[in-house]
């Protein structure tokens, strides 16, 4: 008898590292790690407006094939694809001047960012379609652009992630920048962006109120014309979406 129990307890003895960890890798799955993220945002951000136009994402930032963005965002994109590995899902949804449809068609609600070119859709540069160590990356990017729900530090208009419909850990990531009023599928006449590299002097300080924010609501644009670049010249009628 007491060689048994003596038996049981050296195969209980020697199972327990293997159930140590199995348990860390099952609690791994359910909570992803973090990453660590810059202590603050490239500051001070600045409004830039020099007309925009619509390119290619580059190829030295992982994305679906055609995707585009307004090109004042595109070293924003380049800065974070450094720090966090990224995939651009979808940028520009809307008609190109050659007739041809890029982005997503009616993939998002009416009045996103993505149809004036100044929204992404992230997810892992490793796909991953469930809530695991792939989405790190994802949502420490997520907490430095946005560290309270609600309340997206500049130059972001929206962070769409936990907490918001239809996206999250194992969906995506929204980001969209603050720019002017635009209607759909047109470029706005400015967009706010933080510096990258070295910066020219700063200009003049004038008293004068800082240009006028959208007030559609979160993660698109007040509807009404007030300028900007249209691929066609016009704006086109509106849509429906199921996703920003």
């Amino acid at each position: 008898m007491g060689r048994r129990v003596s038996i049981l307890a050296l195969v209980a003895a020697s199972l327990a590292p293997l159930l140590l960890c199995l348990a860390a890798a099952r609690a791994g799955a359910a909570t992803p790690p973090v990453l660590p993220a810059p202590a603050s945002p490239p500051t001070p951000t600045r409004i830039v407006k020099a007309p925009g136009r619509l390119v290619p994402i580059p190829a030295a930032i992982p994305h679906e094939a055609g995707d585009m963005v307004d090109n004042r965002i595109v070293p924003d994109l380049r800065w974070i694809n450094q720090r966090w590995p990224i995939y651009v899902t979808d940028g520009y949804s809307g008609p190109l001047p050659n007739g041809e449809h890029v982005g997503c068609d009616e993939c998002h609600t009416r009045g996103s960012d993505h149809y004036n070119g100044l929204a992404v859709d992230l997810v892992p540069a490793e796909p991953s379609s469930t809530c695991d160590s792939h989405w790190a990356a994802i949502t420490a990017l997520a907490l430095w652009a946005e560290p309270v729900q609600n309340q997206p530090l500049p130059p972001f208009r929206w962070v769409g992630y936990e907490g918001d419909a239809g996206h999250g850990c194992g969906n995506h990531l929204h980001l969209s920048w603050n720019h002017a009023p635009a209607p759909r599928f047109t470029l706005a006449e400015w967009v706010e962006v933080f510096p990258t590299g070295p910066l020219a002097p700063a200009p003049r300080r004038q008293k004068k109120q800082p240009p006028k924010q959208p007030a559609g609501p979160a993660g698109g644009v007040d509807q009404q014309l007030t300028g900007g670049l249209s691929p066609h010249g016009s704006s086109p009628s509106s849509g429906g979406g199921i996703r920003d």
